[in-house]
This record gives C-alpha cells, structure tokens and sequence, in this order.
C-alpha cells in the first residue's frame, strides 16, 4: 500500500481516469458493432459522420491511438461502401 499522500491521490485520479476511458472506448465499440449490423446503405451513411467525430474525439484525448482511430474510419467507410 502507498505510504504518500501523494500516491494515494494518484491512486485515485488513475482509478477515476480508467474507469472514465474504459466508458468512452466501450461506448465507441457499441457504435460500431451497431453500425457493422446495418444491412441499409442509408442509414450507415447517415450514422457514419456520428461515429467518425466520436473516434476523433477519442484519438484526440489519447483514449485510443490515431492510427487505430484512422484504421477504424478506414474500415468502417470500406463497409459503408460496400453495402448495397
């Protein structure tokens, strides 16, 4: 156990800061595996710009990385575009 008033502050900060990522990331791949159930190339047209800014949003607080956000975009445009 840490003996610092310090370290049992950062010990804190962390846990909160984890459990806050851990929403935002699970939330992300929810939208996701929504978006990879659509059969309509419409409605993944339209729900495709949410997903983009939220992937953004969490590439730009370092939730996730900006390559694994870029890949993402990626994949997800290649599926929209797919769909018949």
């Amino acid at each position: 156990m840490a003996n610092h008033k310090s370290s049992l502050k950062r010990i804190r900060q962390e846990e909160k800061r984890r459990l806050h990522n851990r929403y935002y990331a699970k939330t992300m791949r929810n939208m996701v595996r929504k978006f990879r159930a659509l059969t309509d190339k419409e409605a993944a047209v339209a729900m495709m710009p949410s997903i983009q800014k939220a992937v953004d949003k969490l590439a730009k607080t370092n939730i996730i990385h900006k390559n694994k956000a870029a890949n993402i975009k990626s994949k997800l445009a290649k599926f929209a575009a797919k769909l018949a």
